[in-house]
């Protein structure tokens, strides 16, 4: 009994995770192979100490202005955890593209993406994203595409993977991922939500256009 019962647990956590990567590996691509569409999502990852973007956190921002410079998107949506005064993910994404040359005009922030599938909800529902290359590392992006797509927000993804990551993140995502399957499919939770913060308007323009980087992108 007791071996049956390890067995499902097993089964319970490894199945989704294999689920979830299967259905976005087709969907996925490295930064310079990416289609073009208007939006690139990027998700919170955590703070340092002093307050600026973990390592984990500054690659994902490094991605997505890549995406920016190379014309594969017109703006960047940073969403973060931002409960407390003393904690804001966005606001530390922000200062970070900044100094990578991504101009203000051309970054939208999310103060309330305080999990995966609080960020894909209010993509769609405040800000009004109809399709979104979604950034961040090889471990993350099964779960991010999978729940971005299943609440009705079309979405491929971005590899952010700029350097080794130390730490129990893969680990993390067994469980992760069967969560994802149970918000999706049963439990539908309602994130914080707000009125709506469309990024475009009807009148803005469809197709994005190669920019020039104003400064060069420091090294990871």
């Amino acid at each position: 009994m007791i071996l049956i019962v390890f067995v499902a647990a097993i089964l319970a956590l490894v199945l989704p995770r294999l689920l979830l990567g299967l259905y976005s590996g087709p969907r996925t691509y490295a930064a310079a192979q990416a289609p073009t569409l208007r939006v690139a999502l990027v998700f919170g990852a955590g703070l340092s100490r002093d307050g600026t973007p973990s390592p984990v956190l500054q690659d994902r921002v490094a991605t997505a202005a890549e995406l920016y410079f190379s014309g594969k998107v017109e703006k960047l949506l940073m969403s973060g955890d931002n409960r407390f005064l003393d904690y804001n993910e966005p606001g530390a994404m922000l200062n970070f593209a900044l100094k990578l040359g991504v101009p203000r005009s051309a970054i939208v922030l999310d103060y309330a993406g305080r999990r995966t599938y609080d960020t894909c909800y209010r993509a769609k529902a405040i800000f009004g994203v109809t399709e979104a290359i979604l950034v961040t590392q090889a471990f993350h992006l099964p779960r991010a595409v999978f729940t971005c797509n299943a609440l009705g927000l079309p979405a491929v993804g971005v590899i952010a993977d700029r350097r080794p990551y130390a730490g129990p993140a893969d680990i993390r995502e067994y469980p992760a991922s069967l969560v994802a399957l149970w918000d999706v499919w049963v439990s539908r939770p309602l994130p914080v939500l707000g009125d709506p913060e469309p990024i475009f308007s009807a009148a803005a323009p469809a197709a994005p256009q190669t920019v020039v980087r104003s400064q060069k992108s420091p090294g990871p």
